[in-house]
């Protein structure tokens, strides 16, 4: 073997045991659920069954959300691919099952690539939020 390959051989084994581990703990970061505490689940919506607020998490979503979550809330929208891992699936049985609490803190606390809400928008938006999210349920035919 030349030298040069020799070089490149030791140096191909010296870095593999360094790939494995930044592949694997990246597979397991992206996989990690975003589970809210379960404090939030004592929160109230206080604009729970609100037309108005409902529409108003509708403006909100639809101008900030749905670049990653999609217009129908599936995780599909058109900044998603290029996410280190993929939004949540609104309309799905699982992110439905949740508390308003629990989506609220989510929405405040942010979970990297999604930013934290806290400082953009008020409490009552946030709210407002999650009353739509509700509404992006898949219905059963």
């Amino acid at each position: 073997m030349k030298t040069n390959q020799k070089a490149h051989a030791i140096l191909l084994i010296m870095l593999l045991p360094l790939l494995y581990l930044s592949l694997t703990s990246s597979r397991a970061w992206q996989s990690a659920k975003f589970v809210a505490p379960t404090s939030a689940n004592d929160l109230k919506n206080p604009v729970k069954g609100d037309a108005a607020a409902t529409a108003e998490g509708k403006k909100i979503y639809d101008s900030n959300c749905s670049i990653c979550h999609g217009m129908k809330g599936k995780g599909d929208g058109v900044a998603a691919a290029g996410l280190s891992k993929p939004p949540a699936d609104h309309s799905s049985a699982t992110f439905q099952s949740q508390t308003d609490g629990a989506i609220f803190w989510k929405v405040t606390q942010g979970n990297s690539p999604m930013p934290s809400y806290k400082a953009v928008y008020s409490e009552t938006q946030r709210w407002q939020l999650v009353n739509y999210m509700r509404t992006l349920a898949k219905t059963k035919k």
